[in-house]
């Protein structure tokens, strides 16, 4: 049994990092109070492609059953040009045959941890922090009241977190990407979609996805949904959600013929949602009594579609940490070197790579459509490949 002492702790933000880390602290002994800027606890965002990673840390939880029974089996990830020249083709099976990626609703994922989350209940919504004393351990919220002091504060509000800048933490970077997307879920009862992740490109200027991401707890297996994305300029985002839905078809086949008829039914888009990403790196997520997990800690572009996977990852190793080590700057200490080797090589692949996919840099493009497959296909860049896609890649050789 571990000696490390039980904190009174509190969690900031109400999505995948901050739910999985209050399942993980509950679990440890650790007395949580949980707060939540939304005025309700709600998911927030499209569907995700869950990873072998990620989903080990849901069977950690006693989690990976249901998700695996309301995900969609992923096995393959392809995408092509506007000339049907392919660019990427990725099967799972080729690292390892036990091997799958599970496209999930944000909805799903968000509604099996709460319902595993036995202080849900408990969690202060419509609360936003204006400022956090790192030394002292509190909070003050912006109706001017103070909360704490608490022995840890785990902020997990998202990429776009204001309490970077108010923590002291040093902020390496904290850039807003020039492209983000616009998307949606729409029916598959017919599981058009198959076991894969399709993507058609133009260029690096316009990209249309489509992952089969299964269907929500209880809910039988005939309402099936995909997440479709658009990839959109930051600055033309609320534009691209206000526009006709002729229009949007008309921009669907010209670029994937056939690819309109996903949003048949559609009146309007009213059910689209913008989404914008920030590169966000710190030089170490943590000062005094204050941590970082998830992408207040490391926002990435959702190209190598690792953001779920990483906040899982996150939440276990900090819990894991705090059991391990009695000292908290110890603890804090030994969960930002456990994860520093696997972010590390994923911000800078992400950085790197989003370019190739989400740009106005044609001659990138271009060089993109003749090389990619065919460099990703020998047997070295391969492994290599599939392990960057699975989330297993720790460091450049490991």
């Amino acid at each position: 049994m571990s000696n490390a002492p039980k904190r009174a702790i509190a969690i900031i933000g109400y999505g995948t990092a901050g739910q999985a880390a209050s399942l993980f602290l509950q679990a440890a002994g650790h007395h949580i109070r949980h707060f939540e800027q939304a005025p309700e606890l709600q998911p927030v965002g499209a569907g995700f492609l869950l990873q072998p990673t990620g989903l080990s840390v849901l069977d950690e939880l006693g989690l990976g059953q249901s998700a695996r029974a309301c995900g969609a089996r992923v096995e393959r990830l392809y995408g092509e040009n506007e000339r049907g020249r392919r660019v990427m083709d990725m099967h799972y099976a080729e690292l390892d045959p036990r091997w799958h990626g599970l496209g999930m609703q944000r909805g799903a994922l968000f509604q099996l941890l709460r319902q595993a989350d036995a202080g849900a209940v408990q969690v202060q919504c419509g609360i936003t922090m204006e400022s956090v004393d790192a030394v002292a351990g509190l909070l003050k919220d912006s109706s001017g009241q103070v909360h704490g002091p608490f022995d840890l504060i785990v902020v997990a509000n998202g990429a776009h977190s204001r309490l970077r800048a108010l923590s002291g933490v040093e902020v390496l970077r904290d850039a807003l990407y020039p492209w983000g997307a616009i998307w949606c879920l729409a029916a598959d009862p017919d599981r058009r979609s198959g076991a894969q992740l399709q993507q058609r490109y133009r260029r690096a200027r316009e990209m249309i996805g489509v992952l089969p991401v299964g269907w929500l707890p209880g809910q039988v297996s005939s309402e099936a949904r995909v997440s479709l994305f658009w990839s959109v300029p930051t600055a033309q985002l609320q534009a691209a959600c206000s526009g006709s839905i002729e229009s949007l078809r008309a921009g669907f086949e010209a670029l994937w013929p056939g690819a309109g008829e996903w949003l048949d039914g559609m009146a309007d888009r009213s059910g689209w949602r913008a989404a914008s990403y920030r590169d966000v790196v710190l030089r170490q997520p943590y000062r005094e009594r204050v941590v970082f997990i998830g992408d207040a800690a490391h926002g990435m572009s959702p190209q190598l579609g690792q953001g779920v996977n990483m906040a899982l990852l996150d939440a276990r190793a900090l819990a894991q940490s705090l059991d391990r080590h009695a000292a908290l700057a110890d603890a804090l200490a030994a969960y930002a070197s456990e994860r520093a080797a696997h972010l590390h090589i994923y911000q800078f692949l992400s950085r790197w790579l989003t370019p190739l996919f989400q740009s106005d840099l044609d001659t990138l493009a271009w060089w993109r459509d003749l090389l990619f497959l065919p460099m990703s296909r020998l047997p070295f860049s391969r492994s290599e490949s599939l392990k960057i896609l699975t989330g297993t890649k720790r460091g450049w050789f490991g």
